[in-house]
């Protein structure tokens, strides 16, 4: 049986998760390093078969260090910055943790989406400025226009969640329009998106980095949103035109917006985003492997596609790299 080298560069995981991978990779009479940080790993993967890291952040340099990979298996469920012509060797395996994610970025979405509806911006800068304030007209989720764009593990998680609150209708936005989930009133192809702007109130992208998804939400786009409307983001940065949802926020031409994923992370000292009107911003923080559930998730991924591996089966989370995710 081949031998093979895996290294897991991770922070986050604890010792149970170790002696998990661990176990299995003496099972099967392979190799681990485990490393803590991009640099530490570094100079130690020229005999690398098997990565187990984030794409993003710097992943694709441990990938390119790796001449003899075979697969990376991303922790991050984004993997486009290894796609990227020339950074896997030809004929590299490509897997993510996409279905580990959904449960923190859902909760995290239902969070901001509360937050905009009872005006936490506005009431937030009500209380920094020391004034007692409050009878700022509330909106509610019940009776909403839900609209998610990107009906994966992440979408339909919080479609779930907030199907409870009782939204007029929620509407998926994909790819394909094709309806996987009761949860949805109707999905559509992305083509017909702006047949649904200008009838949503709470608008939500939680869409992979991919050339389709580049600035879909154009200017053009952000215009057919009705000014009392909501824009949520945990998905990539460049699928908004940023410079222009900040001049509709400024002029009051959107309602609020919630932002975990940026144009440019971190967002650069004087950037107008800083300073946007009800804008909510987190530091892409939504979906990192800071809930246990993730980790344990993203591990048991990895060492049931580790098993495909081996056996030279199809790997269960393969990322179809023609789409991207």
């Amino acid at each position: 049986m081949e031998q093979f080298t895996i290294a897991v560069v991770n922070s986050f995981m604890n010792e149970a998760h170790r002696e998990q991978i661990a176990a299995l990779a003496a099972e099967h009479d392979a190799k681990v390093k485990f490393f803590t940080s991009q640099d530490e790993a570094l100079p130690q993967m020229a005999d690398v078969d098997i990565l187990y890291a984030a794409a993003t952040g710097g992943g694709h340099k441990l990938a390119q260090a790796a001449p003899h990979l075979k697969w990376f298996c991303s922790v991050s469920a984004g993997v486009d910055p290894v796609l990227r012509p020339g950074v896997l060797p030809e004929g590299c395996l490509l897997s993510n943790s996409s279905g580990a994610y959904g449960v923190t970025i859902a909760e995290h979405l239902v969070m901001v989406t509360l937050m905009l509806v009872r005006r936490y911006p506005e009431y937030a800068e009500i209380i920094r400025r020391h004034e007692w304030q409050n009878n700022l007209p509330l909106r509610s989720i019940k009776d909403s226009r839900v609209t998610i764009v990107g009906t994966g593990d992440i979408g339909t998680r919080y479609a779930e969640r907030i199907q409870s609150f009782q939204p007029a209708r929620i509407v998926g936005i994909n790819r394909s329009g094709h309806k996987r989930s009761a949860v949805y009133d109707e999905v559509a192809d992305q083509s017909h998106l702006t047949e649904y702007l200008p009838a949503t109130d709470i608008l939500v992208l939680c869409l992979p980095g991919t050339r389709e998804t580049t600035n879909l939400l154009s200017r053009e786009r952000l215009a057919m949103l009705p000014k009392d409307a909501f824009v949520i983001n945990v998905g990539r940065g460049n699928s908004i035109d940023q410079a222009a949802l900040v001049e509709a926020l400024n002029r009051d031409e959107l309602a609020g917006a919630a932002l975990d994923v940026m144009a440019k992370e971190p967002i650069p000292e004087g950037d107008p985003l800083w300073t946007a009107k009800n804008v909510i911003l987190t530091p892409h923080c939504s979906g990192k492997m800071t809930l246990a559930y993730t980790r344990d998730k993203s591990v048991a991924m990895f060492c049931e596609d580790f098993v495909h591996f081996i056996k030279h089966e199809p790997l269960a989370h393969e990322v179809k790299r023609e789409l991207g995710y």
